[in-house]
């Protein structure tokens, strides 16, 4: 299926590893220009190497900074000015006991992994406008639905993602654009891989039988029983930017591998 992304100027942030490589990955390989995006020169060049190899069609650049500040995402719109495509991907995560949060935890959180994507939203939405098309996609997670005892602070902004983009997609309704977000399960993105290499450490055990109990005994549920691969993700998330998803809009779409219950 052609999905309609050729030429397209695709944003995607927080996409030198993980799920936002694997969506950025996917995006190319559909013909898109893609704005990569990392908070280091390296990271960024590491991960443009990584994409131009596979010699995907659409051409590759990134933009080193910090999208978690204001003064980062102003940096980077005024290098990247326009996007006919975003996907909001950047985010932080980290366990941590509800009485151990400190304010500023809740604080950086937010920032990070919401207002990143507001900002960015805000500052590309105007020329969508102008185009009267647009694709605009919030990474969420099935947290946001599952809020996790163990990370309370995570859980409620992806929440929030999903609420941002609802109403924002009740900003634009009738016109070209769309906004929804996605959500994942638990994937094996690096940060996620790096957690259960450094549980089975520190249990002196393998990473299989620390992944095989997190499915017994943190996510029970899940009907898939193993961590999604960052490329699952991907072809989902770049179905949702593409122009023959023009009737999902407003939708917190789930590609969580069945651990939410529930048939809504």
């Amino acid at each position: 299926m052609d999905l309609g992304l050729k030429n397209k100027t695709a944003v995607v942030s927080g996409s030198t590893a993980g799920i936002g490589f694997a969506i950025a990955a996917a995006l190319a390989a559909e013909g898109a220009n893609v704005i990569i995006n990392g908070r280091t020169e390296e990271r960024v060049r590491s991960a443009i190497e990584k994409l131009r190899a596979q010699s995907l069609p659409g051409n590759v650049r990134g933009i080193a900074g910090d999208l978690g500040t204001a003064a980062g995402a102003a940096a980077f719109v005024q290098r990247a000015p326009d996007a006919d495509v975003l996907i909001n991907n950047l985010g932080i995560f980290e366990p941590k006991p509800f009485a151990e949060i400190p304010d500023a935890d809740w604080l950086r959180f937010f920032e990070v992994n919401v207002l990143s994507g507001v900002r960015l939203a805000r500052a590309y939405l105007p020329g969508m406008r102008k185009k009267n098309w647009g694709r605009i996609v919030f990474i969420s997670s099935e947290s946001a639905q599952n809020i996790p005892a163990e990370m309370i602070h995570y859980g409620m902004t992806k929440t929030a993602q999903i609420s941002v983009a609802r109403g924002l997609a009740e900003t634009v309704a009738g016109t070209g654009i769309t906004v929804n977000s996605v959500m994942p399960g638990p994937t094996a993105s690096e940060g996620v891989g790096a957690f259960v290499e450094h549980m089975a450490k520190q249990q002196s055990t393998t990473t299989a039988e620390i992944e095989k109990e997190f499915f017994q005994k943190v996510r029970p549920s899940s009907l898939l029983r193993r961590f999604e691969t960052p490329e699952e993700i991907a072809a989902v998330v770049a179905f949702v930017a593409s122009a023959q998803a023009a009737a999902i809009n407003g939708a917190a779409v789930r590609a969580e591998g069945g651990v939410v219950r529930g048939i809504f």
